[in-house]
């Protein structure tokens, strides 16, 4: 069996100094009413496949459906 010899590339050069214009657009008009924090739940995917086809049928995105409804359960801040 004969080993193949795969050339890598040098070393990185210097930081990338070019910045997108589009990128530091986005930063300076993103605006959070509120800091986020993620919460990762299990389900049944019985109710799982519930809510997808739900919000896939409503154009929303589950995240929002289920912030909504948190927000409503636990009133709104």
């Amino acid at each position: 069996m004969s080993s193949k010899k795969v050339p890598l590339g040098g070393k990185p050069t210097a930081k990338r100094t070019v910045q997108d214009p589009a990128a530091d657009a986005w930063v300076s008009t993103r605006s959070e009413e509120e800091p986020m924090k993620r919460l990762t739940i299990d389900i049944p995917a019985r109710l799982h496949a519930q809510l997808k086809a739900d919000c896939a049928m409503r154009g929303r995105k589950m995240a929002d459906e289920i912030r909504d409804l948190l927000a409503d359960k636990y009133g709104k801040s």
